[in-house]
């Protein structure tokens, strides 16, 4: 028997969207469903690697760079962000009630085989190379992400 599929765009940078994605795309891997979180614009941001990468870019392309967060440690909410106190906030509450901050649960996806997959297109419009994001991810552009979504049994977009 086939398993249920689970896919979902991950379209916003938000910290409180991207952790909303990872404990679905958790909560459906832990029931045996195929999982797949396609990052496209914004969405890549929580995939950047926290250290500065060394690349051959153009201006634009390293403006668009210094202007995103860089990696999941540095989103902010998409509401009440204050300047940035809002995530600390909301990373002190997780952390008092035992929840899984966003880079641990972007471990825990790819140590239950969610497959998560980089949007191409994107990455090439905002200058994002791969050695700047981080290891374990797949590339593909959108026909890749429909193929698994047309035989999806919850397909969301956040």
């Amino acid at each position: 028997m086939a398993k249920d599929k689970t896919t979902i765009v991950l379209f916003s940078g938000d910290l409180d969207k991207a952790i909303a994605a990872f404990i679905i795309a958790n909560g459906a891997a832990a029931y045996d469903h195929e999982v797949t979180i396609f990052f496209t614009f914004w969405g890549l941001n929580a995939l950047r690697r926290a250290e500065p990468i060394k690349t051959n870019k153009g201006l634009l392309e390293k403006a668009f760079g210094w202007m995103m967060p860089r990696g999941a440690k540095k989103l902010g909410l998409s509401k009440m962000n204050f300047g940035g106190l809002g995530p600390q906030m909301i990373k002190h509450v997780m952390k008092k009630h035992k929840a899984l901050s966003l880079p641990e649960l972007i471990e825990l996806a790819q140590e239950q085989g969610v497959k998560l997959v980089a949007c191409t297109m994107t990455m090439d419009l905002l200058g994002l190379k791969q050695e700047e994001l981080i290891d374990g991810l797949e590339y593909a552009g959108v026909a890749a992400y429909l193929g698994d979504a047309a035989n999806g049994k919850v397909n969301l977009f956040i």
